[in-house]
């Protein structure tokens, strides 16, 4: 009976988190298009909202790491920021920059229908970078995929094409900064919990996003013009912090599919939840399909990566029998990651691990934003 009790209080827990997780990267999505849309609350600078959170996440890492010192940093070399750090930064930074931009253009409905190109996008990147090999079964899955996304974007009402433009370029540098995570700092053995994720890599971010808001936003600022509320920003940049830190707490609790499961409703829930906030967000019916065709192919992609894994790797244990033996040994969790499993979320892409990228989805940029 106490073994039982365990159990369930554990799984409640797990859903808990899966459930502050949908919570927080809905809100979080939500959040960033109502302070950025002259129609709400009228800040339409992306660039300097994405620096408050760089550097609200920076400074917060930097309190944790040298002042209380809850973490430890890594050993990280003058060799290994340059070649590692910098040039992923540099990718963050622009696919933070991208899709934040896009919600000055179009709705959070079609920007999430657009983020069905990730794993498209990834695995382009991945083949090109030499990290994954083109196959048959994986092109007809992204060929799918981007059939549904084309539907979806020709059954838009209020398309924009610069708004679609900086949100697939946005994508694209993920993608990007995804593969670049793998092949430089998972080559050279090095870890980045949410924490020193946070600590390296906003400061340099932000600096990268100094030289386009220097040429881009400072001359348009007008300060008595732009609304600049404490406590929105705040908060803002507050819940951003926080979904970085659920991400962890939701990759070290659920398998493969429970995080896919997770991801595909929470893309629903937002879809809906957007267009009764923002009633601007109109869905069509060939919205509905072209997304739907999206997402078939994603599951499938997801079906023959998880596969592959199963394949090349030890079969890992489900999570009641990870439950059980994380009661026994009286711990809750083991603070480890689903082998071959990264959950990415695009509104806190900080999360980098030992895993390989054959897991990623679109699930879920921007620690930010």
């Amino acid at each position: 009976m106490a073994k039982m009790m365990m159990i369930n209080k554990t799984l409640l827990l797990t859903y808990s988190y899966l459930l502050i997780y949908i919570l927080l990267s809905s809100g979080v999505i939500l959040y960033n298009k109502w302070v950025l849309s002259p129609k709400y609350f009228n800040f339409p600078l992306p660039i300097t909202l994405t620096m408050i959170h760089m550097g609200f996440s920076g400074f917060v890492a930097f309190l944790l790491i040298r002042v209380f010192k809850v973490v430890s940093p890594v050993k990280m070399t003058f060799e290994i920021y340059v070649t590692c750090v910098v040039p992923i930064s540099a990718f963050f930074a622009s696919s933070l920059w991208f899709g934040n931009t896009a919600y000055l253009h179009i709705s959070v409905a079609f920007i999430q229908m657009l983020k069905a190109l990730m794993p498209v996008a990834t695995f382009i990147m991945a083949v090109v970078c030499g990290t994954d090999k083109a196959r048959c079964d994986v092109f007809m899955n992204m060929l799918l995929v981007s059939v549904g996304v084309v539907v979806s974007s020709y059954g838009e009402i209020n398309f924009n094409v610069i708004g679609t433009v900086y949100q697939v370029t946005g994508i694209f540098a993920e993608a990007l900064r995804l593969v670049l995570t793998q092949v430089l700092l998972q080559k050279k053995g090095l870890t980045l919990n949410p924490v020193t994720s946070l600590y390296y890599i906003a400061p340099c971010s932000f600096v990268f996003l100094s030289l386009p808001w220097y040429v881009l936003e400072k001359p348009n600022i007008e300060v008595s013009q732009i609304q600049f509320n404490f406590w929105i920003f705040f908060s803002n940049a507050l819940c951003a912090l926080a979904l970085n830190f659920s991400i962890f707490l939701v990759i070290g609790r659920t398998g493969a599919v429970t995080i896919r499961v997770a991801g595909v409703l929470k893309d629903w829930i937002l879809i809906a939840l957007s267009t009764v906030i923002f009633p601007e967000s109109t869905i069509t019916g060939l919205n509905i399909i072209g997304y739907a065709i999206a997402l078939c192919g994603v599951v499938m992609y997801n079906y023959i990566k998880i596969k592959d894994v199963k394949a090349t790797q030890p079969i890992t244990d489900s999570l009641p029998d990870r439950i059980t033996k994380d009661w026994k040994a009286k711990s809750s969790s083991d603070g480890e990651s689903p082998r071959g499993i990264e959950l990415i979320d695009e509104e806190a892409p900080l999360i980098t691990s030992r895993l390989s990228h054959i897991g990623r989805t679109q699930l879920g940029t921007h620690t930010a934003v």
